[in-house]
């Protein structure tokens, strides 16, 4: 998390109930419950007009879930746009010598508003109007995050229509000139409003997760509520912000929590709502795999791993590969000696069974909340003749690794942050090796990477056509020092203070992942920014887009870094996208609660 976001993250626990833990004690299992409208508390609303139907095949039929196997073209209907977590799209129309035309398309700001809401279009957008908001929820609303939307997740586009998510709101607007159709808002309980990472489709059905633990499934053509289900405890202080993943006929999502709760993975039925399986990452009861590299099952249960990025799925394999949060308390690893399985670790599930088959871990015992959750990406490569199926990560403890994603076996592993100083050297499988030393003292200890990692939780990207994997590079050193835990919460991290030293350039990094050797950097004005937080897109075009994180848009070259192109729109605070309709490419990236649209006229 950032710093900003772990501020968020205090002012939330201030409001949210208090709990304790109870060791053992078997949840019930939540129902869903299916919304009709003029319900009352929990019900459907609608304002603003009828329901209606959005342009395009939508009625039809909608998302097919064999579509997410081929290859991303017009449409972006996932969080990564496919399975392989790449963010690549074929579309070539903007291209390098065709991106010095690009133009702003339209604009369209986001309005948290209840009531009937207007267009703001830019540049030929059809303007004015209203659209029904549909309204749901637990709550009463009163917690909604005051800062109104901020777009951090992946905003998909499928038959001509956007769907994009912020905490506790979703909108579908017209992919032509982002004409708003219909806004559905969730009266909240309350929870940590730190973002929301995006939504899934399956056919004509739309999934997202709500700040207070609930999975919605929406109509996607009318916005209309079907079900909801709490996916994990609100007591305990689970928030969800996960772009939910359809695989088949399995919906996956998880989960965030900073305090002392283990992490999962589940399995939910698109249809129904109903549970199909639950995978912890962390040991749970006595003899579960793991539990030698934690002190006791008490510390191993409570001892995070949480899973709130959206993972990759290879269909040979049947593997759904993903991310595990870091191990807690946080920054100090004294009542957790050992490794930690399976928390800061990339990790392959069945999607069938629900069960782990290989795990590799990229932070052996963290005490620094440098997450291993970040997308990993699927990609195939020879090596010395032979052709591997592979999955490579850069992980925010300033290494990269790419490991089989057959058998989890490492490949290849490399420092990528350039002041990284926190480990020892690599073990034999490639992990790096901690340096005790580097451990949170009352002294204080001079630590890199900066707190929140070299790379947090913007998605990277690969283009087959270079062989490279791009990662947004943030360098820098802090000053850790241990201190009492907070009494009034310390979110689990057992007691900081982080005191940042010096300044250190911020790039963009281009490695080649079978060796995981740097194949260039572009470095960015200015030091220790946020290198464009928002994430990575790759193109046909030969293309790479993403913020500079001094307020430009960039396309880059992606065999060389060089800057071709740039709009000056502010700090983008998502991953750009891209997408056709009507035979015209569409660049598409958020700033705050605004988006905007770029083509070529």
């Amino acid at each position: 998390m950032t710093r900003t976001d772990r501020f968020l993250l205090t002012a939330a626990l201030a409001i949210a109930p208090v709990f304790l833990w109870a060791q053992g004690q078997a949840q019930p299992q939540p129902q869903p419950q299916t919304q009709t409208q003029g319900q009352g508390q929990g019900g459907t609303q609608v304002q603003g007009g009828a329901a209606i139907t959005a342009p395009g095949n939508a009625a039809q039929g909608g998302l097919d879930p064999a579509s997410l196997l081929k290859p991303l073209g017009d449409s972006w209907p996932s969080y990564s746009g496919d399975y392989t977590g790449r963010r690549y799209s074929s579309l070539s129309q903007i291209n390098q010598s065709t991106v010095k035309n690009v133009t702003l398309a339209w604009t369209a700001h986001l309005s948290t508003a209840t009531g009937p809401t207007g267009f703001g279009g830019f540049g030929g957008g059809r303007g004015g109007g209203s659209a029904p908001v549909i309204i749901g929820g637990e709550g009463t609303g009163e917690f909604a995050s005051p800062g109104g939307a901020n777009v951090k997740g992946a905003v998909l586009q499928i038959d001509g229509i956007l769907y994009v998510t912020a905490p506790d709101h979703v909108w579908a607007l017209d992919a032509r000139d982002g004409h708003e159709l219909w806004h559905y808002f969730w009266k909240t309980r309350g929870g940590t409003h730190i973002g929301n990472r995006g939504a899934a489709l399956w056919h004509n059905y739309l999934f997202f997760e709500t700040p207070d633990n609930y999975l919605v499934s929406l109509d996607a053509r009318s916005g209309r509520e079907r079900w909801h289900v709490e996916i994990a405890s609100f007591a305990e202080q689970y928030f969800s912000t996960m772009a939910p993943l359809i695989v088949g006929d399995h919906l996956l999502v998880g989960t965030g929590n900073d305090l002392d709760a283990p992490g999962f993975l589940q399995s939910f039925d698109p249809e129904t709502g109903k549970v199909k399986w639950k995978l912890y990452t962390v040991p749970m009861k006595p003899g579960d795999p793991g539990l030698d590299t934690w002190p006791n099952l008490d510390a191993a249960r409570h001892g995070g791993g949480q899973v709130w990025i959206t993972g990759v799925y290879d269909p040979e394999t049947k593997l759904y590969i993903f991310g595990t949060g870091n191990p807690t308390p946080g920054y100090t690893g004294a009542s957790r000696k050992g490794d930690n399985l399976y928390t800061c670790s990339l990790v392959a599930v069945n999607v069938d069974t629900g069960k782990m088959a290989w795990y590799y871990q990229t932070s052996p015992h963290d005490t620094h909340d440098w997450d291993s959750a970040q997308t990993p990406i699927l990609i195939d490569a020879t090596i010395s003749g032979r052709a591997r199926k592979l999955v490579s990560t850069a992980a925010r403890n300033g290494f990269f690794f790419t490991v089989d994603r057959v058998t989890g076996e490492p490949v290849a592993t490399a420092q990528y942050g350039t002041t990284t100083n926190w480990s020892l050297g690599l073990r034999k499988n490639g992990a790096p090796d901690p340096n005790p030393e580097k451990e949170a003292t009352v002294a204080g200890s001079f630590v890199s990477p900066v707190e929140g990692g070299v790379t947090n939780w913007p998605p990277p990207a690969y283009s087959p056509d270079t062989g490279l994997f791009y990662v947004h590079e943030r360098n820098g050193f802090n000053l850790v020092y241990l201190t009492e835990p907070d009494p009034r919460g310390s979110m689990g991290l057992g007691g900081k203070v982080v005191a940042p030293v010096g300044s250190y350039p911020s790039s963009l990094t281009a490695i080649d992942p079978k060796t995981a050797k740097i194949a260039w950097r572009h470095q960015f004005p200015g030091v220790n920014g946020a290198a464009g937080q928002g994430g990575l897109l790759a193109t046909a075009g030969k293309l790479v887009f993403g913020g500079d994180g001094g307020g430009n848009f960039v396309a880059f070259d992606a065999t060389n870094g060089k800057p071709l192109w740039h709009s000056r729109i502010g700090t983008i605070s998502n991953a750009p996208q891209t997408y056709a309709v009507d035979g015209q490419q569409h660049l598409l990236v958020a700033v705050g609660d605004t988006l905007y649209a770029f083509a070529l006229y």
